[in-house]
């Protein structure tokens, strides 16, 4: 560049008819203005002088011929790069050293795509996709089976186990009753509607019945008592001609002895002991 400054800002020396360079308006001559501002280049340590380019990237520089991939050592200058622990790479040589593999295709995911994470592991965002219906999961909540992911609908639709109650899907618990599931809050007394779920029950015709319904509704009385015998806990029961008792109930009607395990004998709608009956 050819000077109308008269002298240099820093020697004072002419510039007449010589090159100079600016910064902040003032005028210095060649040498000066490499001494005192030329960048070092990152690669060769010497100076980039004002008569070649500076190519800067986070603070560092290099001479334009200087600035070439670590590990190729082939040019980057207008080309893609990628940078790992201050060192230049070109995106071929930093794929083979650094970049993940999809977890799908098994190819590199290269510097700049971007790459999917799930369970420690990474996708092209092309290949992170649901096993069903192929669309891009994204971050969309999913579902994992296998190794397989899936969206949602499509998982409920080809896996989830629906309510035989209320027909739609269990996402989570549930119970299952004569090899069909149900949801908790769905699996209720035949009777009464309460909810089962840990509860005693007894099934009729395929129906779950709490103890009491049961016992209302389809229960034999005790003759000798008249509540209702359930058999449940391991209780015991006496049968005899149509007529049943507890096992504690089953007693002589004159003495009160238990007649379980014994002989007895009948009279009209009384049951005794071999000893009251001869008497």
């Amino acid at each position: 560049m050819t000077s109308s400054h008269t002298d240099c800002h820093y020697c004072l020396q002419s510039l007449r008819g010589k090159k100079y360079a600016l910064r902040e308006e003032n005028a210095y001559c060649v040498t000066c203005y490499d001494s005192l501002f030329a960048n070092p280049c990152e690669e060769c340590k010497q100076p980039i002088e004002c008569d070649s380019k500076d190519l800067a990237y986070k603070g560092r520089h290099w001479h334009e011929g200087c600035f070439k991939c670590t590990k190729c050592n082939r040019s980057l200058v207008e080309k893609p790069f990628a940078a790992k622990d201050e060192l230049l790479l070109c995106t071929e040589c930093y794929s083979d050293e650094y970049s993940s593999k999809c977890f799908h295709c098994q190819k590199t995911i290269m510097p700049g795509s971007r790459k999917m994470e799930f369970k420690g592991s990474s996708w092209h965002e092309s290949c992170f996709v649901c096993q069903y219906c192929r669309q891009p999961l994204g971050t969309k909540p999913l579902i994992t089976k296998g190794n397989e992911n899936y969206c949602v609908p499509c998982f409920e639709k080809q896996f989830a186990h629906h309510c035989y109650s209320c027909k739609k899907v269990i996402t989570s618990g549930g119970v299952t009753y004569h090899d069909q599931p149900w949801h908790k809050e769905c699996f209720v007394c035949a009777g009464c509607k309460t909810q089962l779920s840990g509860q005693r029950f007894i099934s009729k015709d395929e129906y779950p019945y709490c103890v009491d319904c049961f016992s209302k509704l389809y229960a034999k009385k005790c003759a000798a008592c008249k509540k209702p015998i359930t058999a449940l806990g391991g209780a015991k029961f006496v049968s005899f001609e149509e007529r049943q008792w507890h096992g504690e109930c089953f007693n002589c009607a004159k003495c009160s002895v238990s007649l379980v395990g014994q002989g007895f004998l009948t009279r009209q709608d009384d049951v005794l002991c071999h000893g009251c009956a001869s008497a």
